[in-house]
């Protein structure tokens, strides 16, 4: 890999076993079209290894002093699934899947946002969450942050709290933290996205 990989969470198992971790994230230039880099993580799912290690590396992140006391997490369809239910099982707590539009039954919350590539929506069924929960979010890689922007919208729409939230592959200067100001944001590794020429 030539990324220039920041390590954040995994940097407790140390640069060589970060740099393989990311080695498992496939990029596919022009998918689903030019000039996006789709980072797919079925490799690193399929690696039982790599997969554990990523889990308690999110895991660390709510734990110890510093952690994040949460009550759920809550994943984003679909690959935020993936990572956040084995996460929640780890950590002894509920989870939640924030579906994409039409996918649950009635009724539901709903929150519609702008991505990279088109506009789309989020939903959470109504009553999923109790009042107050203290929620993580969790998904695969946080790029322009419309995505996340819009399930902290809808978790506080359902009546709970996001505490933090937590992604596998950060894409710095894309906008992403920054769409997510005055929330904590936690990332396992951080990728610098070159401009497209």
């Amino acid at each position: 890999m030539t990324d220039d990989i920041s390590l954040v969470a995994l940097s407790g198992l140390g640069p060589e076993r970060a740099a393989e971790i990311r080695a498992l994230i496939r990029d596919v230039p022009g998918y689903p079209h030019e000039p996006i880099i789709f980072r797919d993580i079925t490799p690193l799912l399929a690696d039982g290894a790599a997969l554990g290690d990523v889990i308690e590396a999110f895991a660390r992140l709510c734990e110890g002093e510093d952690g994040h006391a949460i009550d759920v997490v809550a994943g984003m369809e679909a690959r935020g699934f993936l990572l956040g239910a084995p996460l929640a099982t780890r950590l002894g707590v509920g989870f939640v899947p924030l579906r994409k539009a039409g996918k649950l039954p009635p009724p539901v919350e709903r929150v519609e946002y702008e991505l990279e590539y088109g506009s789309a929506a989020i939903e959470l069924r109504t009553g999923t969450l109790r009042a107050g929960a203290r929620v993580l979010l969790v998904d695969d890689v946080l790029a322009t942050g419309g995505t996340a922007a819009a399930a902290a919208e809808l978790v506080g729409r359902c009546g709970g709290q996001v505490v933090a939230a937590a992604f596998l592959l950060e894409l710095g200067g894309l906008g992403g933290r920054e769409r997510l100001t005055g929330r904590v944001v936690e990332t396992l590794l951080r990728v610098e996205e070159k401009a497209a020429s």
